[in-house]
């Protein structure tokens, strides 16, 4: 295949591109600070800030299901991350025995004062658009899906916008690979050629520069975006795309979620056993497994009837590292079905599980954080900038001069 069909391959799939990774890299950088951003944005629900003694987790469940009879809760938080802090039950709708549907609930979550047990608020996660309280949970669902329908399938949340963007990613991953071939100088000696390629000309003209700064601004972190491309695989179609290819090279330990996804009940699981027996019976686990970790929270899934208890790291639910190991039970008997501790298993349970932490930084921390929210930045410059050469050129404008246009042309750009 000749280097003019590369170039072309290059360019239409960065044109077809483009628009979304610029919509996504610039939600991307700022939902690296999602905690803190959503927390400084509504302090009415975050922060109450009253001292005292808080209630037990099971009387803040108690408030919210009271307060609702139509919700029952669906994760518990076991702890207050800091004082004067609120905390966030997670719910979802009851079936109404009169019509055997859900009730309509206009809210997923509710904000506990958890020490005198008030209702703070509560709000429908990833609701439109740009009121205080969704607007994070909004940008967050427009980062991966551009906020399109949803539609609920045997428990399941199918979202079209979720494979259209997985479909971006593959687009994005083969791109990168194509783009950094073009950047490869012909003959010898190739380092010393390939050289003007990591670099921009600042006497140069406007045109120049925004063919360098498209070039070498990709070639520079061409690793990262490898990385952030190969993540936005597995988060958007890890079931549909990223586990199948992945298990051609390796097993993969299936969770037990995946194993009842062929029987799942026409109506929600009653759980048998109460949150209480699940926290019981969790640490009496943990400390049979010598886990240094601490339990922060519960959740159930009526649709699978499974417990899931969350045993986060010493320094909280968003430390550094590959995340929080998991203890899943029966709903119906309180058994031990499943575990996940982060780096235990096979090499693609591995894989699997270091996508999220590389995604979003939280591998490293608030420097990892850093690095991810700037290069959500720099992928909506490549694409401008690929988009101005594109334009350039279909136009002929005057940029294309002996002095602006730049001679490693034909060689095209890394990625859009």
């Amino acid at each position: 295949m000749g280097r003019i069909l590369w170039v072309k391959l290059h360019r239409y799939a960065g044109l077809t591109i483009a628009l979304f990774l610029i919509v996504s890299g610039l939600t991307g950088s700022i939902i690296a600070f999602y905690h803190e951003l959503d927390e400084g944005l509504n302090p009415e629900l975050f922060s109450p800030g009253t001292s005292g003694e808080p209630l037990s987790p099971y009387e803040w469940k108690s408030i919210v299901e009271k307060a609702d009879p139509r919700v029952e809760t669906t994760f518990l938080p076991l702890e207050v991350h800091a004082p004067g802090e609120s905390v966030t039950v997670v719910v979802e709708p009851r079936i109404d025995p009169a019509t055997g549907a859900p009730y309509e609930v206009e809210y997923s979550q509710v904000f506990v004062d958890p020490v005198n047990g008030e209702i703070l608020g509560n709000r429908l996660w990833g609701d439109c658009c740009f009121e205080r309280k969704n607007l994070l949970p909004y940008l967050y669902t427009v980062h991966y899906s551009l906020h399109l329908p949803r539609e609920f399938i045997g428990g399941w949340e199918n979202m079209w916008g979720r494979w259209l963007m997985g479909g971006i990613a593959i687009i994005w991953f083969l791109d990168c690979f194509v783009g950094i071939y073009l950047t490869f100088p012909p003959g010898r000696p190739f380092l010393e050629k390939w050289k003007p390629a990591w670099k921009v000309r600042r006497d140069a003209g406007a045109y120049r520069q925004n063919f360098d700064m498209h070039r070498a601004g990709a070639l520079w972190p061409w690793v990262l975006l490898i990385f952030l491309s190969m993540s936005s695989i597995y988060l958007n179609l890890g079931f549909e795309v990223f586990r199948p290819v992945l298990s051609t090279v390796s097993s993969i330990t299936p969770n037990p979620f995946e194993q009842r996804l062929d029987r799942l009940p026409n109506a929600p699981y009653t759980a048998q056993v109460s949150y209480q027996d699940i926290e019981v019976r969790a640490l009496e686990e943990a400390k049979r497994r010598n886990w240094a970790t601490y339990l922060g929270g519960i959740g159930y899934s009526p649709h699978f009837g499974i417990y899931s208890a969350y045993f986060f790291p010493p320094g909280g639910e968003h430390a550094p590292g590959l995340g929080h190991s998991t203890l899943h039970f029966e709903g119906s008997t309180g058994e031990v079905i499943a575990h996940k501790v982060p780096g235990e298993g096979t090499i693609g349970d591995f894989l699997m599980e270091v996508q999220f932490p590389i995604h979003s930084g939280q591998i490293a921390g608030m420097p990892g954080r850093i690095i991810v929210s700037m290069a959500g930045l720099l992928v909506a410059m490549l694409s401008i900038t690929g988009i101005v050469i594109w334009w350039v050129k279909r136009k002929g404008l005057p940029a294309k001069t002996s002095a602006d246009t730049p001679r490693e042309e034909s060689n095209a750009n890394v990625t859009t």
